[in-house]
């Protein structure tokens, strides 16, 4: 065993660690255990460094180039499609078609027209149809041709007038009911005058629609008639009525609005 002389005091240990103890506590230093791979520099550390400071770390540890863990070999050449510069792009990016001259200038750049014909979703523009009202010719988008083409308001009020009443009504049940009978007028008036003669649903009043708002039964008047232990009259309560615009009348015979919805307007939920 060969003895290791302390640097400081000359005094001989037969082990290295226990000359390193020594003078620690005689001479208050650690002795070097290390060395930096960036200076060389000998530092002490307490457990294994390889830099003996942050700046010779950052130093030491490159990710450029071939440091880099996801390096794939630089930089690729080619020649621009436009003025044949030859220029470098990374593999990574798109691959390289134009100098970076050329793009940034961008002159070259042309928007496709989509206009018209040169439209991918072109199907050959407006159409001239008849109008299934008045016969009127309109012009209307394939897009919006669907089983009926109308080209007014007033037309479209007619074709609904004439298309939703008797078998074209989605409640007809095989008829007329005839006259509401004893009750209907006095009921539809109280009505009126509860409702302050405008649209329970949306508000519409009499001034707007040129007449007095629809009277609707929220129980139908068919399901009195129908039933054994009820009369025709007893659908004219007014607990039962409330008033509506035309629209909102449809909407409602439709069943688009709810009956729950219709009670709670008229306040007798």
């Amino acid at each position: 065993m060969t003895d290791t002389p302390c640097p400081t005091c000359g005094r001989m240990f037969s082990t290295s660690r226990g000359m390193k103890a020594h003078h620690a506590l005689s001479h208050g230093e650690k002795l070097p255990n290390n060395t930096c791979k960036h200076c060389g520099t000998d530092f002490h550390s307490p457990y294994e460094k390889a830099y003996c400071s942050k700046a010779c770390h950052d130093e030491g540890v490159s990710f450029a180039g071939e440091n880099n863990p996801n390096y794939k070999g630089g930089k690729s050449e080619a020649t621009c499609r436009l003025c044949d510069a030859a220029f470098t792009y990374y593999p990574s990016m798109k691959k390289g078609l134009y100098c970076p001259d050329c793009v940034q200038n961008g002159s070259w750049q042309t928007t496709p027209s989509l206009s018209g014909s040169e439209n991918p979703r072109w199907t050959g523009g407006k159409r001239t149809v008849p109008c299934d009202v008045c016969t009127e010719t309109v012009e209307r988008y394939p897009s919006n041709i669907g089983e009926v083409v109308v080209c007014s308001e007033e037309c479209r009020r007619q074709w609904l007038s004439q298309s939703f009443r008797g078998e074209g009504h989605p409640n007809w049940n095989g008829g007329s009911l005839g006259n509401y009978g004893t009750g209907w007028n006095r009921v539809r008036k109280q009505a009126l005058e509860r409702d302050e003669y405008a649209c329970k649903h949306c508000g519409t009043g009499k001034g707007e629609l040129g007449r007095n708002p629809d009277v609707h039964h929220i129980v139908p008047v068919r399901w009195f008639v129908e039933s054994e232990d009820h009369s025709r009259a007893d659908a004219h309560t007014l607990d039962n009525v409330i008033s509506l615009c035309p629209s909102c009348h449809r909407k409602a015979d439709f069943g688009h609005i709810s009956r729950e919805k219709l009670r709670s307007l008229q306040g007798s939920v």
